[in-house]
């Protein structure tokens, strides 16, 4: 038996190391579900062996599959995962079981019941990462119940250790095969100790070992989401505010401008038409996007474009990303990008494409915030 159980604990170890080596997944925080959420119900197969006190001193081979002290059984549970790596499980098991007193197989049966509450550590979670599609999960449990041989009309409180695996066959159902070890604080199997005996250690009580196979089905919401990342969030937000900030200073340096001309009352000339239509005008886009963010700022764009039609004019549009983000080789693709973009509007406006110059200048960080630098800009080509 003590060979029998350093075999299983090794082998535990190793698959559990395994699991780590071959399985390996980013880690990350999982969203809290309700509690109706990540319930399941279990059935299941035993093969379960008797080591009664009984039979101290006495000699008798140890192996769980000789006839005098093993048998079948069923067993059905239902459980519930807290978080991927905690949950609890209520499992009833039994039916059929020996009373160990010699190597006579006659007339020891023991019909009995386990209740057992179960705490049950997702270990393959726990280590490696929540993975919604881990092919086999690796669970040690404790717990403690109450153990009635129905035989001998007695009752014992137990307690549990053991390991569960499970085998991933879908989303809602899967594969178990669990090994464990009840040990049985009272006499269950109805044969009392015998006279004068000093049992000392695990076989001064009952004990039950079992292997078992079963099915598991997960009930509902069998899954966990990953926790929004609210500084994904709050980068894209901000980047938007900046956006529309850029587009509000442009248009207050405009206005101003505007004003200044006014102002002085000075007449309308093609110098000052050109020196007007030749500020740039500003078109701006999200972190790492070359579709514009605001429709709005093509207005001031179908005015450079009306102009360039009524005059002949040549247009030069230039792309830009900001340097904080993304290598130098990504930001000149992606101002190019930016710059094509606003570049297949005027063309759309009625600018002929022979017309259009475009360039690209890579990440900068001209303006500041570094949001504004996300932009193409468009004015007359001198």
């Amino acid at each position: 038996m003590k060979k029998l159980l350093i075999a299983l604990a090794f082998a535990g170890v190793s698959m559990s190391s395994m699991a780590q080596d071959a399985d390996p997944v980013q880690k990350y925080s999982v969203a809290t579900n309700s509690f109706w959420s990540n319930w399941f119900i279990q059935v299941g197969a035993d093969w379960n062996a008797w080591y009664s006190n009984e039979e101290h001193g006495l000699d008798l081979p140890e192996s769980p599959f000789k006839k005098f002290r093993s048998n079948p059984g069923a067993s059905i549970a239902i459980g519930k995962w807290f978080t991927p790596g905690l949950g609890l499980r209520t499992k009833l098991s039994g039916i059929w079981g020996k009373a160990v007193t010699d190597d006579d197989n006659y007339g020891n049966c023991n019909k009995y019941w386990t209740l057992n509450e179960h705490v049950l550590f997702n270990l393959s979670n726990m280590l490696c990462g929540y993975n919604p599609t881990r092919v086999w999960n690796f669970i040690p449990f404790a717990g403690a119940g109450l153990t009635r041989s129905m035989s001998y009309n007695t009752y014992a409180m137990n307690w549990s250790v053991g390991i569960l695996n499970t085998f991933r066959v879908s989303k809602h159902v899967g594969i178990n095969l669990e090994f464990g070890w009840d040990r049985l604080e009272g006499d269950a199997d109805g044969v009392m100790k015998a006279n004068g005996s000093q049992q000392r250690g695990w076989d001064s009580h009952d004990n039950k070992f079992y292997g078992e196979v079963g099915l598991t089905f997960n009930l509902g919401k069998a899954t966990w989401d990953k926790t929004p990342d609210v500084d994904a969030i709050k980068a894209l937000s901000q980047a938007q505010i900046d956006a529309l900030n850029a587009q509000l200073n442009d248009a207050n340096a405009e206005n101003a401008r505007l004003k200044k001309l006014l102002a002085e009352k000075k007449d309308e000339a093609p110098k000052n038409v050109k020196e007007f239509v030749n500020t740039p005008v500003s078109v701006f886009f999200n972190i790492n996007r070359y579709n514009i963010a605001s429709k709005k700022d093509l207005v001031n764009v179908k005015g450079l474009a009306e102009y360039a039609k009524d005059n002949d004019a040549n247009l030069l549009v230039t792309g830009y990303a900001d340097s904080a983000t993304g290598k130098a080789a990504y930001n000149q693709k992606l101002s190019e990008k930016r710059a094509n973009t606003v570049a297949n509007e005027l063309v759309k406006m009625g600018v002929s494409r022979d017309k259009i110059t475009t360039e690209a200048k890579g990440g900068v960080n001209d303006l500041s915030p570094i949001s504004f630098n996300r932009r193409a800009t468009v004015q007359v080509k001198d």
